[in-house]
């Protein structure tokens, strides 16, 4: 590359040089897989530049970014840069945390049982599956 800076990236790139993925292959995934949006439309080939002052909303492992495109760069550096390329606002960042938590929440609520059910186990599991969730010997 010369010494000039840069105007305009590939979305595959910069999503991978901001560390939003692992991979270019995985950055390239999602945005052919309709998770990257531009301004609100949804980007169909990773070959889409960004620009600064661009919009994105990016859809990974269930949580929502959205951010602004506040640097360019098309390399993987550490991750203090790869942060100075975005900024994202407080109150998405804020839905995000409270999504996450929700998240937390609700698989609080479902503890698998250490072990498979003996017999006992599997018949009082097949009772309350049948519709009313009380067992046919429970007093009604």
């Amino acid at each position: 590359m010369s010494g000039s800076p840069l105007t305009e990236a590939r979305i595959d790139q910069w999503l991978w040089a901001a560390r939003f993925f692992k991979t270019r292959s995985l950055a390239k995934q999602a945005v052919e897989n309709g998770k990257v949006a531009i301004g609100g439309q949804t980007v169909g080939k990773p070959s889409r530049c960004v620009r600064v002052g661009d919009a994105l909303c990016i859809d990974r492992a269930g949580e929502r970014y959205e951010v602004e495109v506040l640097g360019l760069s098309t390399i993987r550096g550490p991750a203090p840069v790869a942060q100075a390329l975005y900024s994202e606002s407080d109150e998405a960042r804020l839905r995000r945390e409270a999504a996450r938590a929700e998240r937390r929440a609700a698989e609080q609520g479902f503890q698998p049982p250490p072990q498979r059910p003996d017999k006992r186990g599997r018949r009082r599991l097949q009772d309350l599956q049948k519709g009313d969730g009380l067992p046919p010997w429970w007093p009604r």
